[in-house]
């Protein structure tokens, strides 16, 4: 059977699997099968905030049990997978170097051939996920075979949401009033804009936006924006 076909199959048995530890035993497997000996699926935390109790699945060379806290969200590794838009191959040998420290590549054998499978989950806002794999040369995915693999990963989650083993809510998020303030500033509109829309006072929208921004880490308000943007609060 081909990559594509073994794909397909997979994601369409995940509907009939009763846990969420045998969907991620699946899961891992296909990553395993493309050459991925290393795997990681977790859901990505606010900015500062810890990613251990966010992460479903860790096999990743020593990075298990209590070394798991080794992991932090700014891994270059995550971001370049959180980031992406698409699921993504990086190929140390050709691609440009991943910007920033990394404790996860740190982990991978063959340095200088050193692969990674890099697939975002953005399906389900607010909640966002990565799914990682890593290995060596061995790692080669045609853009086709990308797409299905996304898409087995996207079904993964999907039926991991079925099963309650992973819930929508991450720590630290937006409250639905300051996801609505922060929605009419990206619109453009003044605090008194929004103080009338939302018929209370303009110091209350700024406190909002003032409580937004210190959960994102923002600078001000066009950062909030940005970051209420790219961890998935709000939609324009």
């Amino acid at each position: 059977m081909s990559i594509e076909g073994s794909l397909i199959a997979q994601s369409e048995s995940f509907g009939a699997m009763g846990t969420g530890a045998a969907i991620l035993d699946a899961l891992q497997s296909a990553f395993a099968s493309l050459g991925a000996g290393h795997f990681l699926a977790s859901g990505m935390p606010f900015p500062g905030r810890p990613i251990d109790p966010l992460l479903l699945r860790l096999h990743w060379g020593e990075l298990r049990g209590d070394r798991r806290t080794a992991i932090k969200s700014s891994d270059a590794v995550l971001q370049s997978a959180f980031r992406g838009h698409r699921a993504s191959v990086w190929r140390e040998d050709v691609d440009p170097p991943l910007t920033g420290e990394s404790v996860l590549l740190s982990q991978l054998p063959d340095e200088g051939r050193r692969r990674l499978v890099l697939v975002p989950i953005c399906s389900f806002l607010p909640y966002q996920a990565v799914v990682v794999g890593g290995g060596g040369p061995e790692i080669e995915l045609a853009p086709r075979e990308r797409l299905v693999l996304e898409d087995m990963c996207r079904n993964a989650f999907a039926n991991l949401f079925r099963l309650a083993y992973v819930r929508p809510e991450r720590p630290g998020e937006l409250s639905g009033r300051e996801r609505r303030v922060v929605e009419l500033s990206a619109e453009g509109k003044t605090a008194g804009e929004i103080a009338a829309i939302l018929e209370i006072s303009q110091r209350t929208v700024h406190a909002h936006l003032q409580n937004a921004s210190e959960k994102l880490r923002a600078q001000n308000k066009t950062h909030t924006v940005v970051e209420a943007l790219r961890y998935g609060q709000i939609s324009v």
